[in-house]
Order: C-alpha cells, then structure tokens, then sequence
C-alpha cells in the first residue's frame, strides 16, 4: 500500500512518522499535489556500514560545535 502524505502534515506530526517508518512503512510526500520525495526504512544491511569514530556527547552532553572541532585538528 502505497502512503501519501502531504509536506504540512509530516512537519506537523514528524515524531509520529519515524515511528511508523521505524516499523516499516513508506511514504511519498507531496506539497501542492507534486511529489517531492519518498520516505522510506534503511536497509538492515546499510547500518552495517556505518562505525562510530568518537561520541561527542560524551564530551559534552549536549554535543561539540563543529568550529570547535575544526580548530583542534
């Protein structure tokens, strides 16, 4: 079943649209009737790829500025 929700809508209730995306469901958006894009899961194997370098919350709780971290390289 193809999900078709409008630009406005997922803005508005995003958190509830990861929720149903983390379950597995898709969703073409669209704003004035065009589609602009397609919302979809990854594949399980994509998050295989990915490898944590360094935690910057653990740093700071709530994250490094990026122009912190390029003045210390």
């Amino acid at each position: 079943m193809l999900n078709i929700i409008g630009l406005k809508e997922l803005r508005q209730n995003m958190p509830q649209y990861v929720q149903r995306v983390q379950k597995g469901q898709s969703f073409i958006v669209v704003k004035q009737s065009k589609p602009l894009f397609k919302i979809s899961p990854l594949e399980q194997d994509v998050d295989e790829q990915w490898e944590e370098v360094i935690d910057f919350t653990k740093i700071n709780k709530g994250g490094v500025k990026l122009a912190e971290v390029l003045a210390r390289l």
